[in-house]
């Protein structure tokens, strides 16, 4: 859920509204770094040991995540601004910013499993990143299918169903 936030940048209609959001996403962001952190707690059942040297690292790595984050933003930022007349080199260049920023997370990753490795055994340093890995997949999942493919029109959310009648007000 960390990337989701991301895309309801794309919604901000002006720099008033983009700060109030700014707030709200920061707040939905520690959100979800919590919701995480509960899910690898759960998955890893990590013994007292193994949590007093792992978090510390963990959060290490969490804090370089976050930046990777900011860049993703300003990157989506970019893609929104240059939605509707998005040109072939603007285009290759966004894709390229992309690239650069997976290279980014999975160097990060690198360099993490091995201080993970060196806070806990190997096999748990590994098992940590594979519940991270699939973590971030979900996530990237989730951003990926509200970002609209180019060239393809946006279309509005769709309407909640099933509301009870006269469960919502009527503007006359």
């Amino acid at each position: 859920m960390r990337k989701l936030f991301f895309i309801l940048i794309l919604l901000s209609a002006s720099a008033t509204q983009l700060f109030a959001q700014q707030s709200y996403f920061e707040l939905l962001r520690q959100d979800i770094a919590t919701q995480k952190v509960a899910l690898i707690t759960e998955v890893m059942k990590f013994t007292d040991a193994e949590a007093e040297a792992i978090w510390p690292v963990y959060r290490e790595y969490d804090l370089e995540v976050s930046k990777t984050g900011d860049q993703l933003i300003k990157l989506i930022k970019d893609y929104a601004a240059n939605f509707e007349n998005l040109s072939n080199e603007k285009a290759i260049e966004l894709m390229n910013k992309n690239f650069d920023l997976q290279e980014q997370e999975l160097n990060l990753k690198r360099e993490y499993l091995k201080k993970f490795s060196e806070a806990i055994a190997p096999a748990r340093a590994t098992k940590l990143m594979q519940v991270i890995n699939q973590i971030d997949l979900v996530l990237d999942l989730q951003l990926a299918s509200q970002l609209p493919l180019i060239g393809e029109p946006i279309e509005p959310a769709p309407e909640p169903e099933g509301e009870p009648e006269g469960s919502s007000l009527e503007v006359k």
